[in-house]
């Protein structure tokens, strides 16, 4: 007892977390589950989807990741020539969209077609712009009639391009981010509602049942700066004044507003979206200065059921949800995207939103994307899971293990995953290692990576029962030595740019998990006792 006593003191010095005993009988049938994960990810605009690297990206997030949408803005953008002018007279034109919809489609990834932003032709004479390549902001005169023709026209052309039975499988969200004012819509919360009305409207009018939805809000808060029909930056008091962010009660933005007046409007709602990130930028109303807040790393869990709730009392308890955009933060320079944190962050979340929501779409899955215009280096901290020159992140690997899951869940903790494929009976789990002294913020917003570097080891102590012997798992570890390619760069000397034969070498190293193969024994039991570093994951996968 002594002994066991002394050992107890010395993992506690070591910071090794203690783990449950964890026994699974693989030879059991478990609850059904559906893959969240790899409904939708997300891109930046749709010019870039016009990019060989764009597209070499997304077929390799497809088969590896298995997403089966994708969303991005921009899609009436000027660049993309949604209306021409032809012998004097606005003509619409479809060629560029065809093009980004047909190259898709033959990767087996569906559109998820974001209704924006204005063509010039459509917006106000001194319309807001944002972006480096000036998305128009600000309704013009007759916007409502203007939109309500060119969302009509468009639904129709890829009907008949399409087919109906093809097109019922897509959504249609309306807008992005609309009550970000100044940022992303220049009008009030009242003109975005008449956008949507005029919005599904339109799409209806070509088939009843297409699915429409918004109000694609962004974010959750904790405080009144988006009550009124304009954001007011004096309303976030309370969040600048809480002792503790994460007591305060954060609430979607805009949700119940719009749910009521699409009631009131006898308005077809048929998914809500919004961006749960689990995190605020908000302006100190005492000094004017904005300030990071992370949150708590249930947040975004909590988040989704209040979703839930408001949904479930309201006048469309059916509504799908679909979390449009979502990451560690919204800031596509915040050098923590790069890096392995968000890997384990990335694994528990999905996995404690199961049951809670449709989707929840990663933003993004490439680097080729510019709303601040071209990345300064080739780790930037862009939103992406693969940089510009195609070297996979911890949070491809992220997603790559989630897709291998099966669809029945056979055991849950608060560190493992186990589950069941129902159409061979293999089985597959998933281990992670979030530190526990990190639970207070999500890895966000830092300036430095030191102090995610430290954290709490976790004992992963697994059975699984009941196997036929010489039956093997694949063991797949992603941890700080393997597949984070920063340090692989970092270790090479940051070279900037990489030439060509250091971007394969890189390319290698980005893939390249540690590996093991273990082979079940006589008596039928797959074991694995060991210590999993801070932010590591692994993927235990049967393999015949």
């Amino acid at each position: 007892m002594k002994r066991i006593l002394i050992l107890v003191l010395l993992l506690a010095q070591a910071g090794v977390g203690f783990s449950q005993n964890v026994s699974v009988n693989a030879n059991t049938q478990g609850e059904k589950f559906e893959h969240l994960w790899s409904k939708s990810v997300g891109a930046g605009r749709a010019n870039e989807a016009l990019r060989a690297g764009w597209l070499e990206q997304l077929e390799k997030v497809q088969e590896e990741c298995g997403f089966e949408t994708v969303r991005f803005h921009g899609l009436f953008h000027d660049d993309m020539f949604p209306i021409v002018e032809v012998d004097g007279k606005e003509v619409y034109n479809w060629q560029y969209i065809d093009e980004v919809f047909d190259r898709l489609l033959d990767l087996n990834v569906r559109p998820f077609v974001e209704l924006a932003y204005f063509p010039k032709s459509m917006a106000a004479e001194d319309s807001k712009t944002i972006f480096w390549w000036k998305a128009n902001i600000t309704p013009g005169p007759e916007y409502q009639k203007k939109w309500y023709n060119l969302v009509e026209a468009f639904t129709q052309h890829v009907v008949d391009r399409y087919g109906i039975d093809e097109v019922r499988g897509w959504y249609f969200e309306v807008w992005n981010e609309p009550n970000l004012y100044g940022l992303f819509w220049d009008a009030t919360k009242t003109q975005y509602f008449e956008l949507y009305k005029a919005s599904v409207q339109a799409v209806r009018s070509v088939d009843s049942q297409l699915k429409v939805g918004g109000p694609s809000t962004s974010n959750f808060v904790a405080d009144d700066r988006h009550e009124g029909e304009i954001t007011d930056t004096k309303g976030s008091t309370k969040t600048f004044t809480a002792e503790n962010i994460n007591d305060l009660q954060w609430k979607g933005v805009w949700i119940e507003d719009f749910l009521a007046y699409c009631a009131k409007e006898k308005l077809p709602v048929d998914f809500i979206s919004t961006h749960p990130y689990p995190t605020d930028y908000p302006l100190d109303p005492r000094t004017g200065k904005g300030k990071d807040f992370s949150r708590n790393v249930h947040s975004t869990v909590v988040d989704i059921k209040w979703l839930n709730e408001v949904i479930k009392t309201s006048a469309y308890p059916n509504a799908e949800i679909h979390l449009t955009e979502w990451n560690t933060s919204p800031n596509s320079r915040d050098a923590m995207h790069d890096f392995l944190p968000p890997a384990a962050y990335i694994v528990r979340t999905n996995l404690e939103s199961i049951g809670l929501t449709n989707s929840l779409a990663f933003w993004t899955f490439t680097d080729v994307f510019e709303e601040k215009g071209g990345g300064h280096s080739i780790f930037h901290g862009g939103f992406g899971m693969i940089n510009f020159q195609g070297l996979v992140k911890p949070s491809y690997h992220a997603y790559r293990m989630l897709h291998h899951l099966g669809d029945e869940k056979l055991f849950k903790n608060d560190y493992l995953f186990v589950s069941k494929k129902s159409s061979n009976g293999k089985v597959v789990a998933l281990a992670y290692n979030y530190p526990e002294d990190h639970y207070k913020a999500v890895p966000a917003s830092i300036k430095k990576i030191d102090k995610y570097e430290r954290g709490e080891t976790r004992q992963l102590t697994m059975e699984l029962t009941n196997l036929k012997p010489g039956t093997q798992f694949k063991l797949e570890t992603l941890d700080k030595d393997h597949g984070n390619i920063y340090n692989s760069w970092e270790n090479m000397g940051k070279p900037e740019p990489p030439t060509r034969e250091q971007i394969k070498v890189l390319k290698k190293a980005a893939e390249a998990l540690n590996t093991e193969i273990i082979t079940v024994g006589d008596n039928g039991k797959f074991n694995i006792n060991r210590v999993m570093s801070p932010w590591s994951v692994v993927l235990i996968e049967q393999i015949n």
